[in-house]
């Protein structure tokens, strides 16, 4: 059997709050992506402003979209 492919971790700063708890994030490599928060951040109503550093995962399969897994 195939591994499940793997989530690729990076750090990057909120620039934009959007409507639906989306955000824009940027990156270090200066490359933006739209993402969104995790479940258990929603859970525990964990706050995000702009300027925050934050980890977010990525799928390799497309590489536009992330998910907010931690506040840094």
């Amino acid at each position: 059997m195939k591994q499940k492919e793997e989530a690729i971790e990076l750090d990057g700063v909120i620039s934009a709050v959007l409507a639906g708890t989306m955000f824009r994030v940027k990156l270090k490599n200066g490359h933006e992506v739209l993402a969104h928060i995790s479940g258990k951040m929603r859970k525990r109503f964990i706050r995000l402003v702009i300027g925050d550093n934050v980890k977010i995962e990525m799928s390799p399969y497309d590489m536009d979209k992330a998910r907010i897994v931690y506040r840094l």
